[in-house]
């Protein structure tokens, strides 16, 4: 009966941990050129500095954005912003 319940507690283990990774891999933050150009609402986690954000997409993808003429020295924690995105970098975005 011993064997029997270590052996259930070993594959209960096994399930969570199997369960719980692809949970942990959609927290990865993806690069900014790999997104698709275009216009996008994304909520600031935080700022970096005044030319780089981490941001969460409605999606749910992380990732970080650079400014390229304008910087983002109004932006706060938890603003909603609206960003054109072009080969990664935001050349223009607004504060919602």
């Amino acid at each position: 009966m011993l064997s029997f319940m270590k052996k259930f507690a070993v594959a209960a283990l096994l399930f969570a941990v199997s369960a719980a990774l692809p949970i942990a891999s959609l927290a990865a933050a993806v690069d900014a050129s790999m997104i698709p150009d275009g216009t996008y609402v994304v909520k600031v986690e935080k700022v970096q500095d005044p030319m780089h954000l981490l941001v969460m997409m409605d999606n749910g993808v992380e990732t970080t954005l650079a400014a390229k003429s304008r910087s983002f020295e109004n932006v706060k924690v938890n603003d909603k912003l609206k960003v054109s995105l072009i080969k990664g970098v935001v050349p223009v975005f607004q504060i919602q």
